[in-house]
């Protein structure tokens, strides 16, 4: 997985965690809505000034959002 989908998983789960919508997030971070699509898709990479924005929106540390998710195992 390419680190612009990491990101964009991870800022899908933390806004979809918080019932926030993609318009409430990019009010919280500065961003523009269409930036905000534009990341959850993975269509941009995002400058590390951005991911901070990001990351104080949601309360979480920068590198929270580089996290890769890891794979459930088989039972």
């Amino acid at each position: 997985m390419e680190i612009e989908e990491v990101i964009a998983t991870n800022v899908r789960r933390l806004r979809n965690a918080r019932k926030w919508t993609q318009e409430e997030l990019a009010e919280k971070a500065q961003l523009s809505s269409r930036y905000v699509g534009a990341i959850e898709r993975a269509n941009v990479s995002p400058r590390v000034g951005i991911i901070g924005r990001i990351a104080d929106a949601f309360g979480v540390e920068p590198a929270d959002l580089f996290k890769r998710s890891r794979p459930k195992g088989r039972g």
